[in-house]
Order: C-alpha cells, then sequence, then structure tokens
C-alpha cells in the first residue's frame, strides 16, 4: 500500500497518518524529517541540502527526490508507506511518478482529506496552548472549563502567532495555490479517493480504511 495523503492545513493528515500506521505497520515518510535526518548523519544529499538551508533557500526538489528515494529502498518500505508533505506540486508528482517508475513501482492511491475553509479556520485559528505544560485546547471544539486557563495546571492560555487568523488564511491560500492542483493531477489518473475530513478521529478514519480497503 504506497499513499499520498493530500489535505489543508488543519485537515487533519498526520492524525490520521499515525492511525494508518499502527494498523497497516507502514511507515510514514515526511520529507521533513528525512530532511533533517539527512543533514544529521551528512549524507552526500543531506551536506547538498544544509547548502540550501543554510542560505535560507528551499532545498531543490532533484535533491528532495534523492532523499526520498533513498528513503524508499529502506527494508521497512517493502509493505508500503505513506508520502507525507511531499510531493507539493505537480512538477513533484510527475517527478515522483517517474522516479516509482524507475523503481519498479506506483502509488496505490491518492487520498485527499476534504474539509470546508470554515471548519479549517476554527480548528487552526481556535488552538491554544498552555504556556506552563504544553496542553493543547481549541476554544471552539475542546475548550478548557475556564477561559484562557488550563485544566490541567492552571497555567495561562495562549494563542501561536503561526495560529492567528491572518496567518492562517495566507497558509490556505498558499495551499489552494500549491498544492489543490495535485487533486486533478492525481484524479486524472485515477487513483484519486476523497473521504470528509469532518466528524471525530474514529469516524473519518473508519471512512478512510473503508475507501482504501474498498
Amino acid at each position: 500500500m504506497r499513499l499520498v495523503l493530500l489535505g489543508a492545513p488543519g485537515a487533519g493528515k498526520g492524525t490520521q497518518a499515525k492511525k494508518l500506521i499502527e494498523k497497516y505497520g507502514i511507515p510514514q515518510i515526511s520529507t521533513g524529517d528525512i530532511l533533517r535526518q539527512a543533514v544529521a548523519d551528512g549524507t552526500p544529499l543531506g551536506k547538498e541540502a544544509k547548502s540550501y538551508m543554510d542560505k535560507g533557500e528551499l532545498v531543490p526538489d532533484k535533491v528532495v527526490l534523492g532523499l526520498v528515494q533513498e528513503r524508499l529502498k529502506q527494508d521497512d518500505c517493502k509493505k508500503g508507506y505513506i508520502l507525507d508533505g511531499f510531493p507539493r506540486n505537480t512538477a513533484q508528482a510527475e517527478a515522483l511518478d517517474g522516479m516509482l517508475n524507475d523503481m519498479g513501482m506506483s502509488l496505490t492511491a491518492a487520498i485527499s482529506v476534504d474539509v470546508p475553509k470554515e471548519d479549517l479556520m476554527k480548528r487552526l485559528t481556535g488552538r491554544r496552548t498552555c504556556k506552563n505544560c504544553g496542553q493543547m485546547y481549541n476554544i471552539y471544539f475542546t475548550p478548557p472549563q475556564k477561559e484562557g486557563v488550563c485544566d490541567k495546571c492552571g497555567g495561562e492560555l495562549f494563542q501561536r502567532d503561526d495560529d492567528k487568523e491572518e496567518t492562517i488564511k495566507k497558509r490556505l491560500d498558499v495551499y489552494e495555490a500549491q498544492t489543490a492542483p495535485l487533486v486533478e493531477y492525481y484524479s486524472k489518473k485515477g487513483i484519486l479517493k476523497s473521504i470528509d475530513g469532518t466528524g471525530s478521529i474514529d469516524e473519518i478514519f473508519n471512512k478512510l480504511c473503508a475507501v482504501l480497503e474498498s
């Protein structure tokens, strides 16, 4: 089972990926994680990636693709994997298809977790974190018993800068512009599966499994 997970920030991809890993015993391949690991290990591709990161530049697709290829050759990927955070645009998707083709494999499915924009805004802008113990709340869905105060330790709750409305709107706009065309790309290839990403975590997971096993 070789999967690509698609969905806007706040769609709950990370949570669902963890549940998929537990159920199917396949690894989640996060480009962020493998980039950091390659840099830490000082591999040739890691050194090349670091040279861009040190200049504050985006790591080029060919370097990211090389790192993904190295990771997919590892033993734990034999049964399958979940790609997270890659591809981010259609150019990367085409390059990924070419690379997988060279490796004699192809994607099983691209799963799009669809959540209305209004819900995404509430999920992201509603987040509050305890300054003291790090416990997280959402003022719309899982509010603390007393406004602004942590139930666990009584610490002060705050909103992170990247959870503020203006920032969230920008992030969602970037997603729409860059990543949403991937939905069309995989739809044309006939491997897109869309699920409704609203409801409880378990409800969404059951929908996901039903789509994968159908």
